[in-house]
């Protein structure tokens, strides 16, 4: 399934994949320290899949800014272990129930509802400790603060968690557009952007019209990131897309389809990568890294 998404990527976006891989395993704790089971429950949620999106934004922008690649390690790995937490914790009973995810049993499945709770509380913990406590960062302490911010910005109540509760509550209405795209903006572009954000300030970053431009191409590949999981639940397989394909119709979900129909869906989507890749113009380094993950966004099948 991974492999089949990022095939399209480059070959030096592929070596971030891998990268991040690699930093992932180095980071997270060992099974066999205890608690074990925890940090099993951690390794699994974390390790063996996923398209690694979030890791990709912060090395492509910290590297098109000029940042060495080990300034960024800690940065990548802690949005990707936001992300991990947050799924373990969107497909508990209590959230979305679902059983598979990245083509296999979810975290609760595997280790029960309350590891799998504590596995996500223990990670995002963990994603805060290794920014602050990363030595080859090298910005001053306040440029370390503010990403420090982000990240916590971007996963609280204005941001993914909050998202998550406007999704929750919004189960079998019908959401206008705007109320959509507020939801998604949060619940899942708000960590797509702050990795984007993490990578220019790891890179010392400072040109406000650089950090604007990259945040309005974080925030078009958020929302077309959204877009083109509505569409793969509708027309994906499960055993491709790594998990339960049709869910979001079958819970009654608000999604771009049930709001736009799927012809408008794919315009707004062409449209959103359009507007990512011409806010890179307005950043003077080289983006064409950022340009192929925009497309990979709107074209993966998984």
């Amino acid at each position: 399934m991974a492999a089949q998404a990022v095939t399209a990527l480059s070959a030096g976006l592929l070596a971030y994949s891998d990268r991040a891989e690699i930093q992932l395993a180095r980071f997270l704790p060992p099974e066999d320290q205890a608690p074990a089971e925890l940090h099993r429950a951690m390794r699994y949620a974390v390790l063996g899949g996923g398209k690694r999106l979030r890791p990709l934004l912060v090395y492509a922008t910290g590297r098109a800014l000029g940042a060495p690649l080990d300034a960024l390690d800690a940065a990548a790995a802690a949005v990707e272990i936001i992300h991990a937490y947050s799924l373990v914790h969107d497909d508990l009973p209590a959230m979305d129930d679902d059983a598979l995810r990245r083509g296999r049993p979810t975290c609760h499945i595997a280790f029960g509802e309350a590891m799998a709770i504590l596995a996500g509380d223990a990670l995002q913990a963990l994603a805060f400790e290794l920014l602050a406590a990363d030595t080859a960062l090298c910005v001053d302490a306040a440029v370390r603060v503010e990403m420090l911010r982000v990240l916590g910005a971007a996963c609280g109540s204005h941001g993914m968690a909050g998202g998550q509760a406007l999704d929750l509550a919004a189960v079998g209405q019908r959401l206008d557009a705007h109320a959509l795209e507020r939801m998604h903006s949060h619940k899942t572009g708000a960590l797509i952007r702050a990795s984007v954000r993490l990578g220019a300030l790891a890179a010392g970053c400072g040109d406000a019209a650089a950090l604007d431009a990259l945040e309005r191409y974080g925030h078009c590949i958020g929302l077309a990131f959204q877009i083109r999981d509505d569409i793969l639940d509708i027309e994906g397989e499960s055993h491709v897309i790594g998990k339960t394909a049709g869910k979001d119709a079958a819970n009654d979900k608000p999604t771009y389809p049930a709001t736009h129909g799927l012809a408008e869906s794919r315009r707004l989507l062409a449209a959103l990568t359009g507007e990512a890749t011409a806010a890179l113009d307005r950043v003077d380094a080289a983006t064409g890294e950022l340009a192929q993950i925009a497309h990979f966004v709107a074209e993966r099948l998984s």
